[in-house]
């Protein structure tokens, strides 16, 4: 899934002189209420994080409490939605005009009608709600699918975000998964059938006994006629 990343971070963590016994527990402690929270340095939420102090040296900080200032060096594992990216997501709930979402079990996301391709109908089966294609039968969203969705926009404050399945690359990852292409997106058979049909109505197909082109219907009777002759 895009949006996630890894960023390396030299920090200084001031620790209360109280907890001068145990700086270690401060530090974590410190980092931990930074954790699914949006920070601007960042520029994402950060998810998890790992720690390495690499020296046992502080800087104590004057001042009216003289904290206590810790370097360290962390890994942080932060999530930034960016437009366009492609995101993936549990769906919780379906309108007749929307889809909504939750990813990496914390953040919401909401997929209005109008950002839904026209291909999906709301439907109600067997007493359940479901957005189902029109093209393809088996391609079916309902709650509890896993789904793959484009990225609107975030609203960083509440960590919601707006999403979008009008990319042909977007929608049921099982059924994605099964029928996708390299890109992501499926095919369309209908439109490769109607383009081997038009060819073939084109320029007919290769009569295998004369290296004659022959319309299809020709081509047919005289194959049946020339089997029954052989037998």
């Amino acid at each position: 899934m895009e949006g996630l990343r890894v960023a390396e971070a030299d920090l200084v963590v001031y620790v209360h002189p109280s907890k001068s016994n145990q700086v270690r527990r401060a530090v974590l402690r410190q980092l931990s209420s930074l954790l699914f929270t949006h920070d601007e340095i960042f520029e994402g939420v950060v998810l998890a994080y790992e720690v390495n102090i690499p020296s046992k040296r502080a800087k104590v900080i004057s001042g009216l409490i003289p904290y206590i200032g810790v370097k360290i060096k962390a890994n942080l594992l932060l999530f930034s939605p960016k437009p366009s990216m492609l995101l993936g997501g549990k769906v919780v709930k379906l309108g007749k005009e929307s889809i909504h979402v939750v990813v990496l079990g914390f953040s919401s996301a909401a997929i209005m009608l109008e950002d839904i391709r026209e291909e999906f109908k709301y439907k109600i089966k067997h007493g359940e709600v479901v957005f189902a294609s029109s093209s393809h039968k088996r391609h079916v969203i309902k709650a509890g699918s896993m789904i793959r969705f484009q990225v609107k926009s975030l609203d960083e404050e509440i960590l919601h975000i707006s999403g979008s399945l009008l990319p042909s690359n977007t929608g049921c990852i099982q059924w994605l998964s099964k029928h996708g292409t390299e890109d992501g997106s499926y095919a369309d058979r209908s439109l490769k059938t109607s383009d081997i049909q038009r060819e073939m109505q084109e320029e007919g197909p290769l009569n295998t006994t004369t290296g004659d082109k022959s319309p299809n219907k020709t081509h047919k009777h005289k194959s049946k006629k020339r089997t029954r002759g052989d037998r």
